[in-house]
């Protein structure tokens, strides 16, 4: 639930920064270690229409919502259809993290730099961050929720993952790189509302109040990436080797819900619960959404935070573009009381969202330094 400021004054420190860094790793070392025993007959990633989720009728939206369910107890991946982000928008990011890492000159990049920013915002250029230690191919630029991107225009409480007020994104002049924030704002504003949209049916998925996540999402986090991943300098086969070439290293993801627009070449695989790997197709027009950690630890490991990775293995480039979704970094997330059973305490500790998701980046930045030293 939302924590009051009492409840937030009270929650330790160093209990959000042990939950980033030790829990976090040590649970993605539980989900690496192969399972074999276990057979993956029954897993998929599903398709969910999102049409009814439209209606005016609560029955059809709770459909849509009980779908949901299903697909985060299990894998927790599904693809979305229909979900009313238009088709100009989602060519139109692809098309400006095209333009973004080709177009731009590389001095032009460099003002930019990531180090140049406490919160890992702007451009990444390739191998400067790893998330599992792999030798990470692929160049990125990221950016986060602002009140002009939301087409709600926001609340104006809007705070950094630290809590600070000033402005975070670091943007091309429109001079260097013309049409791109109003076509990133677009996108966003977009995606936004989807995510928002798409909260309410994770909340009736719950079988809590439609409404029930609207006031912690008011102000949220939301960081996006335009990532690009070069072809790799040799064919890759269907099966990796430690050799082979990664364009981002298995991880989960940190916050309640991911929404992926990707280009039509392959290269996200899910790691399935005997511990081999799932190359995910690309479906036409759908968004890939996956469940994060908040979401796991708010149902005390009910729906799963799933452990994927990305490996460009054709002889395209791969455009992709992530959207990390949160809740405003003010909150305070802790296991939903229906999710503890009685006598029981839950798996996972309360920690502060903004807090938890910057030591999580902090931990990523190559050369084990953090985004916060090398921002100073």
């Amino acid at each position: 639930m939302a924590a009051t400021s009492n409840q937030h004054a009270q929650l330790s420190d160093s209990t959000t920064y042990e939950e980033a860094r030790n829990s976090a790793a040590a649970y993605l070392q539980s989900r690496l270690q192969a399972k074999d025993e276990v057979t993956d007959e029954a897993f998929e990633i599903p398709v969910v229409d999102l049409s009814p989720s439209f209606s005016s009728s609560l029955a059809d939206r709770q459909a849509v919502a009980d779908q949901i369910r299903k697909a985060c107890t299990t894998s927790g991946f599904f693809y979305i259809s229909n979900h009313g982000v238009p088709e100009s928008a989602r060519d139109g990011i692809l098309h400006q993290a095209e333009r973004f890492m080709h177009d731009l000159p590389l001095e032009k990049k460099e003002e930019l730099h990531l180090k140049n920013n406490k919160f890992g915002l702007g451009w990444e250029p390739s191998e400067y961050t790893s998330i599992a230690g792999d030798r990470e191919e692929k160049e990125v630029f990221n950016f986060a929720y602002e009140a002009a991107l939301d087409r709600t225009g926001g609340d104006g409480l809007y705070r950094n993952l630290d809590g600070s007020t000033e402005s975070s994104n670091m943007w091309p002049r429109e001079e260097d790189l013309a049409g791109f924030y109003e076509a990133v704002k677009e996108y966003y504003g977009a995606a936004l509302d989807l995510a928002r949209h798409l909260f309410r049916l994770f909340a009736l998925s719950l079988y809590l109040p439609e409404t029930y996540f609207d006031s912690m999402t008011t102000h949220p986090g939301g960081i996006a990436r335009l990532l690009y991943y070069p072809p790799p300098k040799n064919p890759l086969p269907n099966h990796l080797s430690n050799e082979e070439q990664i364009g981002l290293g298995a991880h989960s993801d940190y916050e309640c819900f991911t929404i992926l627009l990707t280009s039509t070449t392959p290269g996200l695989e899910i790691l399935k619960p005997s511990g081999h790997w799932h190359i995910a197709s690309h479906l036409p027009g759908a968004f890939i959404v996956n469940v994060a950690d908040f979401l796991m630890r708010w149902t005390n490991g009910l729906y799963k935070s799933t452990v994927h990775r990305v490996v460009n293995r054709s002889s395209e480039p791969r455009y992709s573009v992530p959207f990390f979704f949160s809740v405003n970094y003010d909150t305070v997330i802790e296991t939903l009381p229906m999710c503890v059973k009685e006598g029981e305490e839950s798996t996972w500790k309360p920690i502060r969202a903004g807090e938890y998701i910057l030591e999580r980046l902090n931990a990523t930045t190559a050369y084990g330094a953090g985004f916060k030293e090398r921002g100073e």
